[in-house]
């Protein structure tokens, strides 16, 4: 049986995902250079409604982005830190200030905002310990309203996926 899920749009609207949605997004996830042919082929459904909706879950920001991931250990960022970052003022504006200078360095690949003792919780790569150091130390330490910062070593990744929809 079908399942249908509902998700809010770029506008805070609900919409309906049905079953040829939900199968269209699993086949991107595995391969986002699917043709619209090839998805077509594998759900049952001619090439236009397939391209009508894709570009329908494109609009509504079902579907965020098209990416490439790259292994990190081949690129020369063979170094992944967890950093779980606290802030000395929580207003408003201390946040937008350290949220801006997070985005403006390319080591932070991922940056959430999360609660308990810790407000932020940076995924970082590197080159090497050096690298590391020199990111630390130069860059996120010199960041505006920065409380305490600890960091965890990836030691290995055990489960590393971006599928959402199964």
């Amino acid at each position: 049986m079908a399942k249908s899920i509902k998700t809010a749009d770029s506008t805070n609207a609900v919409l309906a995902l049905d079953a040829k949605d939900l199968a269209i997004l699993q086949i991107l996830q595995q391969n986002a250079r699917a043709t619209v042919k090839e998805i077509a082929e594998k759900i049952h459904l001619s090439t236009t409604p397939v391209h009508e909706r894709i570009k329908r879950l494109e609009e509504t920001g079902v579907i965020k982005q098209y990416a490439t991931l790259l292994d990190h250990t081949k690129v020369r960022k063979g170094l992944m830190v967890i950093c779980y970052v606290s802030l000395k003022q929580h207003n408003k504006n201390a946040g937008a200030k350290f949220i801006k200078s997070i985005q403006e360095m390319n080591e932070v690949i991922e940056c959430y905002n999360i609660s308990g003792e810790f407000d932020f919780m940076l995924k970082v790569v590197a080159e090497s310990m050096d690298d590391y150091y020199n990111f630390h130390v130069n860059k996120l330490s010199q960041a505006e309203n920065i409380g305490h910062v600890q960091s965890v070593f990836v030691m290995g990744i055990i489960k590393q996926t971006h599928v959402l929809v199964h």
